[in-house]
């Protein structure tokens, strides 16, 4: 498949607007303007469009529960905070291809009747909103942002807010209440952002790889873009592959391609000639599968049904000197550093798991720990206001599902069992 969403990423100054309109910038939200907002949206539902931050609910049934009656003013939200580990493709469409994003952000303005959308961007990426604010700038200089774009009375405002770098921030209220000045906290829902997302009005909240996807939509056509992967599982998809492979990297591909594609035919396979041990396929809070699992289209519904998911595309390759009772434990520190603290069982759980992580990779854990490991875990999963819990448990219960022999063995040996090739290509390990 010729690349869609990012044609022009390998050449000199592709960050611009005169590379991006080379390459037809701004048509589609030219063409979208002499359409009717419900058929923006009507074409966005026939795509099939599903969000690509991670949840893959479908972006025109969101953007249709948006309330169209509330006397309130309405808001898109962009969220930009990439935190996800192993996640990196917004941070390359953001840098090389931006106008693509905020021609996204103008269409689905008009789409949902919002004259404003806010790009949440994290951080740590103060290069990439340098990027941003200037083609932000040249977007507005030219008169594709502004009032009265290319005189058809829409005015459309795109403003940046950088975020402090937290994880949580991605949740889509923790989202909202960063933006308000307040801390990244969920917020309970319902009532959901829809109805009262940004300072109480309707508001949606896409993902960057979602908004970049819906020039492409109106340009040539929902039917065209479904076409180009499995039923319910249409368009282009950005994966990450990184880890143990010979060549890491942001890959655009159909849906239709398998996970083993992915690794040994876009990335090079794996690296220093050794053999693949587990993957996970999308980003750190999905389950892992196992080298005999990755027969499996790399799509929202295929890697649902291999007991795992797609989520944010992030593919993170292990190879088989990796200790997955040490990769648990490195996951594990991730999340509990990161946990916002509004709810006891992810503020909480989150430790205990992780020290007795700690525990049983130091060779000092007994075989009733990982009963308490999993019981923990369980006592963490679906029981927060948001799904950190569930990410956070999720090293833990799908680790010791697929590789609970190693478990096992760190506490009859006392020690990890692995190959000790790592040591002389200086992996990072607790041992």
């Amino acid at each position: 498949m010729d690349p869609i969403l990012t044609p022009h990423v390998r050449e000199p100054h592709s960050y611009t607007l005169d590379v991006y309109r080379r390459h037809d910038g701004y048509e589609a939200l030219r063409k979208a303007l002499t359409m009717t907002p419900d058929a923006v949206i009507d074409e966005v539902k026939k795509s099939g469009l599903r969000g690509r931050g991670g949840a893959g609910f479908p972006t025109g049934m969101k953007w249709q529960f948006v309330d169209k009656k509330s006397p309130r003013p309405r808001y898109i939200c962009c969220n930009a905070d990439e935190s996800e580990p192993g996640t990196f493709k917004d941070h390359l469409l953001m840098e090389r291809n931006p106008h693509l994003l905020l021609e996204g952000c103008a269409i689905g303005c008009y789409a949902i009747g919002a004259k404003v959308a806010y790009i949440y961007i994290r951080g740590e990426f103060l290069h990439v909103q340098h990027i941003l604010e200037a083609a932000i700038a040249e977007a507005y200089q030219a008169g594709y942002l502004g009032k009265n774009i290319f005189g058809s009375g829409f005015d459309c405002d795109v403003y940046m807010h950088r975020g402090a770098g937290a994880y949580e921030a991605g949740e889509e209220t923790a989202l909202i209440e960063s933006l308000e000045g307040k801390r990244a906290q969920p917020r309970l829902k319902p009532p959901f952002p829809a109805t009262a997302g940004l300072y109480g009005c309707p508001t949606a909240v896409n993902n960057v790889e979602t908004l970049c996807n819906v020039p492409v939509i109106v340009a040539r056509g929902g039917e065209w873009f479904a076409t180009l992967g499995p039923e319910k599982n249409g368009g282009p998809k950005l994966f990450c592959v990184s880890g143990h492979v010979a060549r890491p990297g942001v890959f655009e591909a159909s849906m239709h391609t398998t996970v083993r594609q992915l690794i040994y035919d876009y990335a090079g396979g794996i690296a220093n000639g050794r053999q693949l041990k587990a993957v996970i396929p999308g980003g750190s809070s999905v389950p892992v599968l196992r080298a005999d699992q990755i027969d499996v289209p790399a799509s929202f519904d295929g890697l649902m049904k291999a007991g795992t998911m797609l989520g944010s595309a992030g593919m993170i390759v292990m190879d088989d000197t990796t200790c997955m009772v040490w990769m648990a434990e490195n996951l594990l520190h991730f999340y509990r550093h990161e946990s916002c603290g509004k709810c006891t069982p992810c503020r909480e759980g989150g430790a205990w798991l992780l020290n007795m992580l700690r525990k049983i990779e130091r060779g000092e854990g007994q075989m009733r720990d990982i009963e308490l490991l999993l019981s923990v875990a369980d006592n963490i999963a679906g029981k927060t206001l948001c799904a950190f819990g569930d990410a956070a448990a999720t090293p833990v219960l799908a680790t010791i599902k697929q590789f609970r022999d190693e478990f096992e063995a760190h506490v009859r040996e006392g020690r990890c069992t692995c190959p000790a090739e790592w040591r002389a290509r200086g992996t990072v390990h607790a041992h």
